[in-house]
């Protein structure tokens, strides 16, 4: 076999091997993890449930939601759920959004700037859109009235999404209280999700918007919210 064959034959082979690495990090690797970071997050769900007393109904649901204080950065303290992207989803909310302490190993980061569920203002989480198990890959097939639900050993805060905008990197206007608008104090309490766009890549980001609906306590049972059936 001649040299030139030789060569042939090893970029072919090397070819395949990068082809298969590829595979197996954009799309095998990451259902690894996004299983074991819906399994990892429903543990923490039932431990809650288990500290809990027994639901009463929701006649005992208290007009206001409990006020939380800001998570110390890579500190889980809360669940994302989100109906449209699987009944199984889930995922861990935790302080910060650094990808090496808490987007990578946990899943979803708050921005500490922003405020905390439930409170006037925004309420502003980060994840990846691919890799490191893509907590919002789906962020784009959200409509208008899905639940978005926050879960945290208290009960859960249910939002609606309205709405999704494309921002630059650098356009930080969304994480306002009232977002892209400067200056002006909130009246209404919000979540705003973040992400990359498009798919596999960084030229842009891709923010998806939620009205606060409801509080419901722990001691109520699960919200209706949660199993709400989906209409394309």
């Amino acid at each position: 076999m001649s040299v030139v064959g030789v060569i042939g034959e090893l970029l072919v082979t090397g070819g395949v091997l990068v082809l298969l690495f590829l595979v197996w990090q954009l799309w095998l690797n990451d259902a690894v993890l996004r299983a074991a970071q819906d399994r990892e997050a429903a543990q923490l769900s039932e431990m809650w449930q288990s500290n809990a007393s027994e639901p009463t109904g929701p006649a005992e649901a208290p007009m206001l939601p409990v006020r939380l204080s800001q998570p110390a950065d890579a500190e889980v303290f809360g669940v994302l759920r989100v109906p449209r992207f699987g009944q199984d989803f889930a995922a861990r909310l935790a302080g910060g959004v650094s990808a090496s302490r808490t987007l990578n190993p946990l899943g979803l980061g708050h921005y500490p700037d922003t405020q905390m569920p439930g409170e006037l203002g925004n309420f502003a989480v980060a994840g990846h859109r691919n890799s490191h198990g893509k907590p919002l890959n789906l962020i784009g097939e959200l409509r208008v009235g899905d639940a978005i639900v926050v879960e945290v050993p208290e009960g859960w805060y249910t939002y609606r999404f309205r709405t999704l905008e494309y921002v630059e990197p650098s356009g930080v206007g969304v994480l306002n209280p009232v977002p892209q608008t400067d200056g002006v104090e909130a009246s209404d309490s919000i979540i705003t999700l973040t992400s990359c766009n498009p798919a596999f890549s960084t030229a842009e980001r891709i923010i998806a918007y939620g009205a606060f609906e409801s509080w419901t306590p722990r001691t109520a049972g699960e919200p209706a919210s949660l199993t709400d059936p989906l209409e394309d």
